[in-house]
C-alpha cells in the first residue's frame, strides 16, 4: 500500500510562485509513476502533471502553457510541482497521486491512478 502526504500549498498573490512535494512511502518509489490533479470548488477534479518512473518523460496539461513544472527525487522518494505565474484560476485543492502501472497506460485516463494523498490546498488571491 502506498502512502502519499502532501505539502506546500497555501496563499499566494497572482503572479506568484509555489512548490509543492509530495513523499511516498510503502512501495518502492523508483518503480512509481507519479502525478498531480487538483479539483476547485464545485468543479471536476483535473489533471495537472505526471511524470514516469524514472523521470525521463514528464507530461503537463495543455492549459497551463508552460507555468507548472514536475520532477522527481528518486533518492528521497519525493515528486514536486514547481508551480509559476499563479492565477487565481489555479486556486484548487491539489492531489499527489502514484499507479504502479506505467504511464504508457495512463496517459489518456490519468483519474485511474490507484493511490492518492490527502491533498494541499493552493489559494491564489490578492
Amino acid at each position: 500500500q502506498v502512502q502519499l502526504a502532501e505539502s506546500g500549498g497555501g496563499l499566494v498573490q497572482p503572479g506568484g510562485s509555489l512548490r509543492l512535494s509530495c513523499v511516498a512511502s510503502g512501495h518502492s518509489f523508483n518503480s512509481l509513476t507519479m502525478g498531480w490533479l487538483r479539483q476547485a470548488p464545485g468543479k471536476e477534479r483535473e489533471f495537472v502533471s505526471a511524470i514516469d518512473d524514472a523521470g525521463d518523460t514528464t507530461y503537463v496539461a495543455d492549459f497551463l502553457q508552460g507555468r507548472f513544472t514536475i520532477s522527481r527525487d528518486n533518492a528521497k522518494n519525493t515528486v514536486y510541482l514547481q508551480m509559476d505565474s499563479l492565477k487565481p484560476e489555479d486556486t484548487a485543492t491539489y492531489y499527489c497521486a502514484a499507479s504502479t502501472r506505467s504511464h504508457y497506460d495512463l496517459r489518456h485516463n490519468w483519474a485511474g491512478m490507484e493511490y492518492w494523498g490527502k491533498g494541499t490546498p493552493v489559494t491564489v488571491s490578492s
